[in-house]
């Protein structure tokens, strides 16, 4: 992404929010990015939800990890790691929801030297770049199994629409057959027909004694 090449030092920002039973942090060039590598379905930060930070304890975790979410347990003040246990008080009243809308920690000032800013640009480039290669790989995972389905789909096709064919044109000699056959009776009904009408007047002439 664009967002992410060039002059980024000076744009990598530290966001944070709470989501489930973990506030979460990330050093990130904009919201629009922070939302995006925390999977968020909507604007956190316009729902107030989530925030800019310059709290230089996270600001430090997460240059040292850019574009990685470090979390801690909910409600807590720890330090922000990329992994975390649960809440210590799950098991109390208290009960955690998500996401919950949390007062902004102190603005504090606080400065990366440009080597550190430089690394964290060039690191968060780096984890960026690999979150867009799986993305390409899994694209193309997903077009292939697609074009698998639809060749399976169309080979079904072919022979279901082959088998339909081949019903129909025998149908189709079956009535030609019945047609005929119904032909044939009918004719035969008429010879029949005239044919007893024949014999049957000389069996009547037969009986009254005349010629046969």
């Amino acid at each position: 992404m664009l967002w992410v090449r060039g002059n980024m030092a000076r744009k990598l920002k530290t966001y944070q929010t709470s989501i489930g039973f973990f506030d979460l942090a990330v050093a990130a060039p904009s919201m629009k990015a922070a939302l995006e590598i925390w999977g968020a379905d909507s604007n956190l930060f316009h729902q107030g939800f989530a925030q800019q930070t310059d709290d230089p304890a996270i600001v430090s975790a997460t240059i040292k990890h850019p574009g990685i979410v470090l979390r801690r347990p909910v409600g807590t003040n720890g330090a922000f790691k990329e992994t975390s246990g649960l809440p210590k008080d799950l098991g109390t009243e208290k009960k955690v929801s998500a996401p919950r809308k949390r007062a902004p920690p102190p603005v504090k000032a606080a400065k990366a030297d440009n080597a550190e800013a430089r690394r964290a640009a060039a690191a968060f480039d780096k984890q960026q770049r690999k979150r867009e290669a799986e993305q390409r790989k899994d694209e193309l995972a997903r077009t292939k199994e697609r074009k698998r389905r639809g060749a399976k789909f169309a080979k079904a096709r072919e022979a279901f629409d082959e088998a339909e064919k081949e019903h129909h044109a025998r149908e189709a000699a079956f009535q030609a057959e019945r047609d005929e056959i119904d032909k044939r009776a009918e004719a035969e009904r008429r010879r029949w027909e005239q044919q007893r009408e024949k014999l049957g007047a000389s069996l009547r002439r037969a009986k009254d004694g005349g010629d046969v």
